[in-house]
């Protein structure tokens, strides 16, 4: 196996970050720092990183989390903010990572597996996992920027058009529904900046043909065997 594979399969980083930390010098093999991501890891051969001899994670655990505001997805923070591994706390043994990233104000689904590659090829933009957003504006948008918004727009990154875009049902314009793949940081909230709106609030009510249902905000819980398999074929 690939050492960049098998740093994702003991559970440690999705398999791309894996490679970065190999590329870094930060993993040694038997003793010595390997470079290669593509060294193959022989049966017998002690793989380390910070410290730790790594081993294959057996159980392979998916948690589907609505995360609450004021979050930040990372397995840990030097600054001592609240995590979602802190939310999970002790009752998941394994050691689980985030699949893509939602900012620390943003709300809703979340992803969290020690599946290496199931988690790799959905944060692949060739993917093209679908995401449903629903963001609460400053002021009501315009009918002439929500066409803005389909036709796509210019940011400083780069061309961005989103996958749909309207108005929440009855709620005067301040809500609008917002769907698209890319993963790209902080997209919706500079989409919206970008045309003069501010973000109050914003929520991922979908992801990957998952939903939010009688999942409480700070809620999580693991996949069902029927949605792990529908998630392994939705790409």
């Amino acid at each position: 196996m690939r050492l960049n594979k098998y740093i994702s399969h003991c559970g440690v980083t999705s398999r791309r970050k894996a490679g970065d930390l190999v590329k870094a010098g930060k993993v040694y093999v038997n003793g010595s720092i390997e470079k290669n991501p593509s060294y193959m890891v022989q049966e017998g051969d002690e793989v380390k990183y910070n410290g730790k001899t790594l081993a294959l994670e057996e159980n392979k655990v998916y948690i589907l989390m609505n995360k609450p505001k004021n979050t930040v997805t990372t397995l840990s923070d030097e600054n001592g903010r609240m995590t979602v591994r802190n939310i999970i706390g002790d009752k998941v043994r394994e050691r689980i990572y985030p699949v893509g990233r939602l900012d620390r104000m943003t709300t809703g689904l979340l992803l969290l597996t020690n599946d290496g590659d199931l988690a790799t090829r959905l944060a692949h933009p060739s993917g093209e996992v679908k995401k449903f957003y629903r963001a609460v504006l400053d002021k009501a948008i315009s009918q002439e920027d929500l066409l803005k918004i389909r036709n796509g727009l210019t940011l400083e990154d780069g061309f961005i058009k989103v996958d749909g875009v309207d108005m929440v049902k009855d709620t005067d314009g301040m809500q609008v529904g917002i769907e698209l793949h890319s993963g790209r940081n902080r997209i919706i909230r500079r989409i919206f900046e970008h045309l003069g709106y501010t973000v109050v609030r914003l929520d991922r009510e979908y992801y990957a043909g998952l939903t939010k249902k009688d999942l409480k905000r700070g809620w999580w819980r693991h996949l069902t065997d029927r949605e792990v398999v529908m998630l392994k074929h939705f790409v």
